[in-house]
């Protein structure tokens, strides 16, 4: 059941807020509130809408009044207006939906509080001396919503303008009747959208009314959170457990009607979706298989766009299974509640001539570029690119080599996934723990690849093949200079990088002295220009060059390219007539070991750990220790292969 008290007053602590918050609001310390961006708590709401007039030309200020007009209001004669608003704290609703082709304006309460009745008069009479011909108020259902509005519709009309007012209420939350009727919650600015395109074609102030409040009926729009949201000089308005979701909230940190479990993304969109369509629902939306809706996906204010991308993901799916045609969707923010880490699903029934209302044209901020077309029974996949024919050296396996290749590569997998938890360990310590899951991921889909059969004979493809394999699956900068240590930059990317330029070298030869040039290439690819340039300095065919400029490191920097580069130095010795494979190898080995622990007495130079201060970088850099551990996995599969 609905929790809460609510406050009704005409003067407004709204539309919706809560008694007992509003009480917290005029009480609570302000060492006990939440922390905003704000210059007062007192004039928050005007400073933010006098903002995003500030930087939009199209919207003016009301002199006297907390409201947002078009700039063009003269341009309007004959026409219809279409004023809204409500409490701030929704952003971009309500101000972001002034424009042509929706609304003509917007009256701004304090947070989550009602307009002045005063405003919301003023606005009306401005907009009906510019020359309007009538003007519809769209409010949402709150008691002080209401109120508000309908005082200021009374004085209008008593001063002879034309005032019409429809009241939007699309929560599809509680399943019992309730007596203030359902809340006006997303829904509201699809309503914005089709009375501000009626409007805009001429149509009048009764017809207007009518066809909004019947599109207003066959919409439905469903809520949840994660947590709370604050107003500011306030604290949350409620508490959720770490493993807990809010089901069926408002828009004014008002708790929901269910708390349930966490779950999957999936799992939530299922959930809300069955109760926004049960039948026995008596809010629900009458939306079955075979109808045609819009899918609006908004955000609640502080849901990432990852979060939000994924359930427009699972709600599209959802739908689609469910026979449910989606003509249009639009995910976005459209009505927040201050920084409330959730959404809301709005369904919208539609058909061909509703639909003409939604695309038509709009200049209004916040609405978003949707594409003209239905998004059930588009393709959403193209073919993958056909992969270059291989050379026949390249495309054949098999051999002393290529198993020599296999051992080498399952050796450094089971190291990589045996230090996952020590990597990660170091990582934590200036990047975001993962270096070591990283490093597992991509060991973990090099196991895969040699379970589909043996790798190519040819090294020169199979570090071209690694490459792509890491840049699909690998995470963090070593698959591009370090999964960690702050130094990302993308794993997969680093790495890719020197498997691409090393595997050059390795075409034409595969001499001890082709080797050293592989190494020479995939360290070149790697760097800035560097400042030691008798250090990289080799002699290669031209055709093996790669820019030296992408991934921004240099030796010192401490990242992952300092093992390499201090191997790299030792493997100079295989371009020398007679040179020995193993001793020069375990040198090399050697030395990469030693330049990984010696990153930690270094200032990082590049990557996320460049950021951070050096008093707090006291361990080696996770991606040098890794490429250690992968030279040393080499190295003994070598030696006992006695090669």
């Amino acid at each position: 059941m609905e929790r809460g008290l609510w406050c009704s007053t005409v003067t407004g602590q709204d539309a919706g807020i809560p008694a007992d918050h509003i009480l917290n609001l005029l009480f609570t310390p302000l060492s006990q509130s939440s922390k905003k961006l704000v210059n007062s708590v007192a004039g928050c709401a005007d400073d933010a809408l006098a903002g995003l007039v500030a930087c939009n030309p199209n919207l003016q200020l009301l002199q006297g009044h907390r409201v947002a007009l078009r700039s063009d209001l003269d341009n309007l004669k004959g026409r219809v207006a279409v004023l809204s608003g409500g409490g701030s704290g929704h952003e971009p609703a309500h101000a972001g939906f002034i424009g042509k082709g929706m609304l003509t304006g917007v009256i701004a309460g304090a947070v989550f509080a009602s307009p002045a009745v005063g405003s919301i008069l003023a606005a009306i009479r401005a907009v009906a001396q510019a020359g309007t011909a009538g003007t519809l108020l769209i409010v949402k259902n709150y008691t002080g919503d209401r109120l508000n509005f309908g005082l200021a519709r009374e004085q209008a009309r008593a001063e002879g303008i034309p005032v019409e007012m429809v009241v939007i209420g699309d929560d599809s939350a509680f399943t019992v009747l309730k007596k203030a009727g359902r809340r006006g919650l997303c829904g509201t600015v699809l309503i914005h959208k089709v009375a501000g395109a009626l409007a805009e074609a001429g149509v009048g102030l009764e017809e207007i009314t009518e066809r909004v409040s019947a599109v207003a009926k066959g919409m439905g729009t469903l809520g949840v959170s994660l947590s709370s949201c604050s107003v500011p000089g306030s604290k949350p308005t409620f508490e959720l457990a770490t493993d807990e979701l809010e089901l069926g909230l408002g828009i004014h940190g008002e708790a929901g009607v269910r708390r349930v479990k966490m779950a999957t993304a999936n799992e939530v969109v299922t959930l809300m979706l069955d109760h926004m369509m049960n039948a026995s629902n008596v809010s629900h939306v009458s939306v079955q298989s075979g109808s045609s809706v819009l899918l609006m996906v908004n955000n609640l204010g502080g849901l990432s766009f990852l979060e939000l991308g994924i359930m427009a993901d699972a709600a599209v799916r959802s739908l689609e299974s469910r026979g449910v045609k989606i003509a249009r969707a639009l995910v976005g923010t459209f009505m927040s509640a201050l920084e409330m880490p959730g959404i809301s699903l709005t369904l919208l029934l539609v058909d061909e001539s509703l639909l003409k209302l939604i695309d038509a044209e709009t200049t209004a901020a916040a609405w978003p570029n949707v594409a003209k077309v239905s998004v059930t029974g588009r393709k959403r996949s193209r073919a993958a690119p056909i992969e270059p024919k291989e050379t026949h050296e390249a495309t054949t396996v098999g051999g002393v080599a290529s198993k020599q290749m296999v051992l080498v590569l399952e050796r450094v997998c089971t190291t990589l996934l045996d230090l996952e938890e020590h990597l990660n360990a170091l990582d934590r310590a200036a990047g975001d723990g993962d270096c070591g899951s990283t490093h597992s991921s991509a060991a973990r889909a090099i196991q895969g690849w040699l379970k589909e059969g043996p790798p190519p004979a040819s090294p020169a493809q199979v570090l071209s093949r690694l490459s792509v394999l890491l840049l699909e699956k690998m995470g963090g900068s070593s698959g591009a200079v370090s999964t960690g240590s702050l130094q990302e930059q993308r794993a997969d990317k680093l790495y890719g990088l020197f498997l691409t330029a090393a595997a050059q070298p390795l075409k034409a030869k595969t001499d001890l002295p082709a080797w050293s040039l592989a190494m020479d290439a995939g360290l070149e690819a790697m760097q800035k220009p560097c400042p030691y340039p008798k250090v990289i300095a080799y002699s290669k065919p031209r055709s093996f060059s790669f820019p030296a400029r992408y991934g921004k490191a240099a030796p010192g920097d401490r990242t992952m390219l300092d093992s390499l580069w201090a191997a790299g130095q030792e493997l100079q010795a295989w371009k020398k007539p007679g040179a020995d494979l193993l001793q020069v190898l375990t040198k090399a080995v050697k030395s990469a070991e030693a330049a990984a622990e010696a990153t930690k007495n270094m200032e990082a130079g590049a990557g996320r750990a460049s950021y951070i201060s050096s008093a707090r970088l006291d361990q080696p850099d996770p991606g040098a220790v890794a490429v250690a551990a992968i030279l040393r996995a080499i190295l003994e599969v070598l030696q006992s292969q006695g090669v």
